[in-house]
Parts: C-alpha cells; structure tokens; sequence
C-alpha cells in the first residue's frame, strides 16, 4: 500500500499541474479578444438565465399586453406577437429554459461518458471493447436523428428532449477520456502506485482524472452550445417543448408562418439561439487552446523572440 507521505506528494504533484493548466488558460484568454467576447456573451447569458423572469417587463405567457403583431418599438422593444405577447419578455424567460436545457445535457452525458471512459480506458479487455462497440452503435446515427427518435418515444416535452440529446452525446465524453486514460495509465506515477497497492478507484479518482480533464472542459463547452441548438431543433419540429412554454426554438417555430407580416417574431429568438451557440464555441476553441501544453509552448517562445 502506499504511505501517506506519498499518497500526498503525488496528490500535490497532481494538483500542481492542473493548477498549471488553469494559469496557462487563463493568460491565453486574456490575450485572445474573440476568447474575451466569447466569455463575456456567456456572462451574459448566464445572467438572462439567472435574472432572465425578474428583468422580463411582463409575464412570457400574458395575452394582449399591446397591440397585435405591433412592430418593436420603445414600449415593446422587441415587438408583439399575434396574442399580444411582449416577444421580449418571452425570449429572456425562454433564456432559463434553454440554458437549462444545456446545463443538464452536459452534467448527464458528460457524467455518464466520463465514468464510462474512464472504466473502459483504466481496465481495458472485454470491458473496453463492449463500451467501445456500444459507443459506435450510438455514433452510427446522426445526433438529430437518434435525439428524435428517443424524445418521441419518451413523449413529446422538455424533459423528453434533455434525456434524448443526453442519451446521444455521453459518447463523446466517454471517447475522450478513454483516450486520456490510456495515455495516463502508463506513465510512472501510475505503474508506481499499482506496485504500491494503490487501489484501482484511488488511482482513477485522485491521479489520472485530475490530469485527464482537459479535453473534457473543452468537449463540455462546446456540447453546451449544441445542446441549446439541439433541443431547439427539437422544440422547432414539435418534439422538445411544447406551448406555452417560450423554449427559443418553439418561439422561432410559432413565429414562421408570420415571417414577412411580422419578422421580429421568429428572429429575435433565432439571434439568441444563434449567439448562444456563437459564445460557447468561442470560449470553448480559447479553452483548447489554452489547455493544450503545445500551443502554449508556441505562445511562450513567440513572447520572447
């Protein structure tokens, strides 16, 4: 078994280097203005999300709070729809509902996909190559289309909608980490601790995640980003959220068949799908580059010369 003093030495050592990454991170995306814009449209909507009911004018499901299908102006800023309904009050309480969407679609399939991964990738045998086959079936399918399939059968709904886009996307993780774990898995500081005994899941937990999470920041990130934009596919074809609920992409499918009498109605929330997704792939490309010990290397030398 190992002893304590070196139990904590390779907690430290662990520790430090993650710490390293974070640092490095944090100076490329000082330098990286898209990286910056990307960060700052995420606080933003993190806010709406957060704020979103509290800042809204009226309530998102009001009929007749002004004229129909009245065009923006000060009163209505981002119009009226055909009820009467302050379309901006309905796109920030759909804020909340769409980040939700994303929140949960990353802790399931990101939960699920990492201890899949890392399982697979630290035991390795038949356990590797069932999840790995398993996996395929999955990526088989177009994300859309399986994420269809599986929140019709559950029933129509948000919920529906989270757990189909969740059931296709844990594969990424798990692919991801399992790459991590068979890089990690055979450099010394692990050999070392199996030779001292260390159990299995302390290995796994306290050693290789730690230094195994990079890639999985960066997937996560993204996946956030289309997550929002699947379960808007989905409330858009009339599989995700259903009515009254202001979900973005609902709002942009109610709106459609009022396109050219009304535009505002579908386009407002298609901007905010649309810089949703913008914000999250840019922070998500400054956190691969950040993490990536190459690309900062590069960055270094390039300061110095």
């Amino acid at each position: 078994m190992e002893s304590l003093p070196e139990q904590r030495q390779g907690i430290r050592a662990a520790r430090t280097f993650a710490h390293s990454k974070m640092r490095g991170g944090l100076t490329i995306l000082r330098n990286n203005p898209p990286a910056a814009f990307g960060l700052a449209l995420v606080v933003v909507y993190a806010f709406i999300a957060v704020a979103g009911p509290w800042v809204a004018p009226y309530p998102y499901d009001k009929f007749a709070v002004g004229p129909l299908l009245d065009a923006p102006s000060a009163d209505h800023v981002f119009g009226t729809d055909e009820f009467g309904r302050d379309v901006f009050s309905r796109v920030l309480h759909g804020g909340r509902i769409s980040l939700r969407v994303g929140v949960l679609v990353v802790v399931i399939s990101g939960g699920v996909g990492v201890v899949v991964g890392l399982v697979s990738g630290f035991f390795g045998g038949w356990i590797d190559e069932a999840t790995m086959r398993i996996a395929d079936i999955f990526l088989a399918f177009p994300d859309l289309v399986m994420a269809l399939v599986v929140a019709t059968a559950l029933g129509t709904g948000i919920e529906s909608a989270i757990i189909g886009i969740a059931i296709v996307r844990w594969t990424s993780y798990a692919r991801l980490i399992r790459s991590s774990v068979l890089a990690e898995k055979g450099k010394d500081y692990v050999l070392a601790g199996t030779a001292l005994g260390a159990h299995p899941t302390r290995l796994i937990w306290r050693h290789i995640l730690p230094n195994s999470y990079a890639p999985v920041l960066v997937q996560a990130t993204l996946d956030f980003g289309l997550a929002i934009l699947l379960a808007a596919g989905l409330s858009f074809i009339g599989a995700g959220a259903q009515p009254p609920l202001p979900e973005w992409g609902a709002l942009v499918s109610g709106g459609r068949q009022y396109v050219q009498a009304a535009w505002w109605i579908p386009i407002f929330p298609g901007l905010a799908i649309f810089g949703a997704v913008l914000a999250f792939n840019l922070l998500g490309d400054a956190l691969r580059d950040a993490l990536d010990p190459r690309l900062r290397h590069l960055l270094h030398e390039g300061r110095r010369e």
